[in-house]
């Protein structure tokens, strides 16, 4: 029987592959040809805060924030719905 901390190290190094998949793909977004317009919505959508003058810029990508919030949100209830199976 698995400890409680074995559970959680084991959720911990799944969510840093995740991250460091997710970094990776944006990495290579501007080198591969079509996986750049697969990220050039983020933060982009109707509702995301951009402010551009001469010398200062400002982003603040609520809705996509949202929007990933709830994707994410859903995929982790999917797993652990399986996993509680």
């Amino acid at each position: 029987m698995m400890t409680e901390w074995g559970i959680l190290g084991k959720i911990f190094i799944g969510v840093g592959v995740c991250v460091v998949l997710a970094g990776l793909l944006m990495l290579m977004a501007d080198r591969v040809p079509g996986v750049g317009s697969l990220l050039g919505w983020f933060g982009k959508l109707p509702g995301d805060i951009s402010i551009r003058r001469d010398n200062f810029s400002f982003s603040f990508p609520i809705v996509t924030s949202l929007l990933l919030s709830v994707i994410l949100s859903l995929v982790l209830y999917l797993i652990t719905w399986i996993f509680r199976r």
